[in-house]
């Protein structure tokens, strides 16, 4: 199967302009994360990934994270771009949820920068925010793309996209 991207309309991007290898780029928009009511993120200072057919992965700081309520989870994965992550479970106020974020303690030289950022999947949390807007998640049970209205796809982890 061969995807048909949307074309952007203005102010849009398409993920299928988005490179391969990913690209890792700073952004100042305002990302904030709400997990049981609680606000467990908010920065103006997280980084994006930016990857062929992907919604962007943002990456946060852990100085803008309420980290008291992540604590490390068993096991790791690898990727071949980022090297290996680690996963965190989170705990606030009786409501749990595991393996919900991940970072890189130690990437590959083209990740640096996001080295111990750490990244969240949108759909167990109350509310993603970029700039305030909503975030849905990417598709599939394993990517951790945020798509908002000013990123167009179609997007991998959507049903027939396995092979692409």
């Amino acid at each position: 199967m061969h995807p048909t991207p949307i074309r952007p309309g203005p102010g849009q991007e398409s993920v299928w302009d988005y490179p391969r290898p990913p690209r890792l780029e700073d952004t100042d928009k305002q990302i904030q994360i709400v997990f049981n009511g609680v606000v467990i993120a908010d920065t103006r200072r997280a980084k994006r990934v930016l990857e062929t057919s992907h919604p962007p992965v943002y990456y946060l700081p852990p100085e803008d994270i309420r980290m008291a309520y992540l604590s490390v989870a068993a096991g790791s994965s690898f990727c071949e771009w980022k090297g290996a992550a680690r996963y965190y479970d989170l705990s606030v106020n009786g409501r749990q949820v595991e393996r919900v974020s991940w970072s890189y303690p130690q990437p590959t030289p083209a990740f640096v920068a996001i080295k111990d950022y750490i990244a969240f999947y949108a759909g167990p949390m109350d509310a993603c925010l970029v700039d305030g807007e909503r975030a849905r998640p990417q598709p599939g049970d394993f990517y951790g793309g945020w798509i908002t209205d000013d990123i167009v796809g179609p997007f991998k982890g959507e049903p027939g996209t396995r092979s692409w």
